[in-house]
């Protein structure tokens, strides 16, 4: 039976917020959408409760994201102004969490790809801004990927999770990332996160979006998590280049993209203001292109749902450290059910 004080119904007021329904279950938490009664300001309600010990790290990761939201400032970077903690055993046991999210209207990247490459270089351009801003504020995103990306008309890009994200150079215990878009100093190597790591995640995100393939990483090439640590770096294939997936792929955007993906950190671009930089230029490109009805400003080709080696973009959560898998509902990360 589920835990009474973990789930609450539409009606109920938790923390000065009315409910007015459930989006989802996780492992451990649950998200729900919530008004200020006062302004009628709608919110994303995350709920995280300690049922065992294990959810400890749930509750810390919850923390975590408020945290590094708090020190943010940026229109592509969903906002968490308020935390609440209950604490049981004297006030030193932390049972429960609740993060009062920014709630944003849109679809998440891997749910629905933009439609032409003048639209998607603009959503990589907030994107990349929005990440550019972190790292100025000392902090790495670790966990980009199109599920990660919700998009509102406009196009209107905003970042709405930060589950993963933690200060530069941090060395993490674990390997934290999503198999399909980690960087190899998070996997075979285990190295610190840094901002070259985020720039490979971001370019593993671009490739994704514009081909549907994903790039060839150590968790994705590997068959069980033992081999992760035989695996060599060089053993690594390099992914064919966009435009050879598809042709009308700017040149420009193409040398970027896989410029991003390189294996070796100090092979890819030197900051994430270079990347923001190249993709203001592209973007400039592809608009021109469009004004004289060039081809390169023209639509993203569909790779065909035949395709045997084409992947629908991982919407996993943290592999082998996995928090549940979990799907993008109007700007909120929405758990799967438990099983």
């Amino acid at each position: 039976m589920p835990d009474p004080v973990a789930f609450y119904k539409a009606g109920d007021t938790v923390e000065g917020l009315r409910i007015l329904q459930e989006l989802g279950q996780g492992a451990a938490s649950t998200v729900y959408l919530a008004q200020d009664p006062k302004i009628k300001q709608i919110w994303a309600l995350k709920h995280v409760h300690r049922s065992t010990e294990k959810d400890d790290r749930f509750l810390e990761q919850a923390v975590g994201e408020y945290e590094v939201a708090s020190k943010l400032d940026h229109e592509a970077i969903r906002k968490i102004p308020k935390i609440y903690k209950t604490r049981a055993k004297l006030f030193t046991l932390l049972t429960d969490v609740m993060l009062v999210m920014e709630f944003t209207d849109g679809v998440s990247m891997d749910k629905r790809r933009p439609k032409t490459y003048e639209e998607a270089v603009e959503i990589f351009h907030q994107v990349a801004s929005a990440m550019k801003h972190m790292h100025e504020r000392g902090f790495v995103h670790a966990d980009m990927k199109p599920n990660n990306v919700m998009v509102s008309p406009g196009p209107v890009a905003k970042i709405i999770d930060l589950g993963q994200s933690c200060a530069i150079n941090a060395l993490k215990e674990r390997i934290q990332g999503t198999p399909d878009y980690m960087a190899p100093e998070q996997s075979v190597k285990n190295q610190p996160i840094t901002p070259l790591t985020d720039i490979y995640n971001l370019g593993a995100t671009m490739y994704w979006v514009l081909t549907k393939r994903a790039v060839p990483t150590a968790m994705n090439q590997s068959s069980e998590n033992s081999l992760l640590g035989k695996m060599d770096v060089s053993m690594i294939p390099k992914p064919p280049a966009v435009s050879e997936l598809d042709p009308n792929c700017h040149p420009k955007l193409n040398e970027l993209i896989m410029h991003c993906v390189e294996l070796d950190p100090n092979d890819r671009p030197e900051s994430m203001g270079y990347v923001c930089d190249r993709l203001q230029l592209i973007l400039g490109m592809l608009r021109a292109a469009r004004s004289k009805g060039g081809q390169t400003a023209g639509s993203l080709m569909d790779p065909g749902a035949s395709r045997a080696d084409s992947r629908a973009g991982s919407s996993s959560a943290v592999k082998p450290d996995s928090n549940s898998a979990s799907t993008s509902v109007l700007g909120v990360r929405v758990p799967e059910s438990k099983q």
